[in-house]
């Protein structure tokens, strides 16, 4: 039994998503969120840059004394993951799990992902699925409007400015006659709806932050780390831009309030 937190972060408000699984499939667990959020969005940096960002962002979760870390973000994931794998506590990244979903939901071995410029660009979707069956037709598309609009607030399913963007992205994997797509940035499947409007029925999307959730709990559960029965549970958020932006976009994305849980942190002062 291990009663300390859940380290989860992302570039800004996205893994909030992974944040409301674990609440669902680890009631128990405590939790500390880091978002990013005054440097998001990480898809359109540099490779050295993400990097470093991750560094810092990984250092000040460990901090805070998390038994595990969750990158709840697609572009370190993609970019970074060996930063995370040389923590001294279970590093879960968003790419294995969601690549073994899609996997076991493809019918027709044709799956599309989406997801940031550079994550798309490191192609690590792909080896991943390649990784488990060669066979596999992997259809990427970086769609880099989609963290700025989900960031903006414009999440509503009939929002027509993400409907329109949505068709725009989509258009190509819609056409390759994908049957599975992998959400491949947190921050999607908020406006999951819109894209499953746009990709028609018949077309299973794999939401990346329920897939490393879920592996998180598996993780805890192998290594006996999870939280002893009863203990009190705590869940903090700490960002770097104001925090009154944070509170009102995470509430709707929770729904729950998040107020007086929010903090803004100098991630600067954290070492690279």
């Amino acid at each position: 039994m291990d009663n300390r937190p859940i380290g989860v972060f992302d570039s800004g408000l996205g893994g909030l998503t992974a944040v409301k699984q674990l609440e669902q499939v680890l009631p128990g667990e405590s939790i500390v969120y880091f978002g990013d959020t005054g440097r998001v969005p990480y898809g359109s940096r540099g490779k050295d840059t993400i990097l470093r960002y991750a560094k810092q962002d990984m250092a000040f979760l460990l901090s805070q004394n998390v038994k595990a870390v969750l990158a709840a973000c697609g572009t370190v994931s993609s970019v970074a993951r060996s930063v995370g794998e040389a923590l001294s506590v279970p590093f879960i990244d968003v790419i294995g799990p969601s690549a073994k979903a899609a996997a076991a939901a493809t019918k027709n071995g044709r799956i599309g992902v989406i997801g940031t410029a550079a994550t798309i660009q490191s192609d690590s979707y792909r080896s991943a699925l390649l990784r488990i069956n060669h066979k596999f037709e992997v259809f990427p598309q970086a769609c880099p409007l989609f963290v700025p609009l989900v960031e903006s607030g414009f999440v509503a399913p009939q929002d027509e400015v993400t409907r329109l963007v949505a068709e725009r992205y989509l258009a190509p994997i819609r056409a390759a006659g994908v049957d599975t797509l992998i959400l491949g940035c947190t921050h999607y499947p908020i406006i999951a709806p819109t894209i499953a409007g746009v990709m028609g029925k018949g077309v299973t999307l794999i939401d990346s932050g329920r897939e490393a959730a879920l592996a998180t709990a598996e993780a805890l559960k192998a290594q006996g780390l999870l939280s002893q029965e009863g203990a009190p549970r705590q869940v903090g958020y700490y960002v770097t831009d104001t925090p009154e932006n944070f509170m009102n976009v995470a509430e709707l994305f929770l729904g729950h309030s998040v107020e007086g849980r929010t903090q803004r942190i100098d991630i600067e002062s954290y070492p690279t």
